[in-house]
């Protein structure tokens, strides 16, 4: 079974418990260590996690959990588009693929410094184009955090990039609740009439203790 596949098999209840797609580890601007992170999933009895960390792929590859079947590789990437910053997150990725590696952050401030980060932001083409290259599929992160006046138009564009699917189960009312600028309803419509994958997370930055994704 491939990603996209396995992606679409995934209900909407998963993410209440089972699976968390959106995690941060200390390789970017997260608290926790990555292999602490897998053993409190596995203690938890996770089906499925994916640890997003900002420009790096680092974690996985000095992880004693590489190969776990509970792992989906995954990183989340700093983005600036039509005036908006947006992170793409890529699944189901090969961290050792040369043109995703190309576009990582080259050190520790390009994975957790954020003016560093918005200063090298990335186009989505170049970075939906790298995830596809290494065998991934692309996602839009909390879309209802970008700060444009269209959101269907926006992802319609992304969509024209490549991009394949929407973060649809997100906690707006923990995190980014401020800076919320759609409905949380938005794009599950979208996910749907645009024929997005819809996947979700908590964009957790300490422990998976409370890691409902909606």
């Amino acid at each position: 079974m491939n990603i996209k596949e396995l992606f679409l098999n995934f209900q909407k209840e998963d993410f209440y418990s089972k699976i968390n797609l959106h995690i941060h580890s200390n390789y970017s601007d997260g608290q926790k260590d990555f292999d602490f992170l897998v053993e409190q999933a596995k203690t938890l009895k996770m089906k499925y996690i994916s640890i997003t960390d900002h420009n790096t792929v680092e974690g996985y590859k000095n992880s004693k959990y590489i190969n776990d079947p509970i792992l989906i590789k995954g990183v989340e990437f700093d983005c600036f588009c039509k005036m908006s910053l947006l992170h793409i997150l890529g699944y189901g990725i090969d961290i050792e693929n040369e043109n995703l590696n190309k576009i990582c952050g080259k050190n520790e401030k390009e994975t957790k410094d954020d003016f560093i980060r918005l200063f090298k932001s990335r186009h989505p083409k170049k970075v939906i184009k790298a995830i596809h290259d290494a065998g991934g599929i692309a996602v839009l992160a909390h879309p209802c955090c970008c700060n444009v006046i269209s959101l269907y138009h926006f992802v319609k564009c992304l969509k024209n990039y490549g991009l394949d699917g929407l973060e649809t189960y997100y906690p707006y009312d923990r995190f980014r609740s401020i800076i919320k600028f759609s409905s949380r309803q938005s794009p599950f419509k979208i996910a749907e009439k645009l024929n997005l994958i819809k996947t979700g997370g908590s964009d957790e930055h300490k422990d998976l203790l409370n890691h409902n994704c909606y």
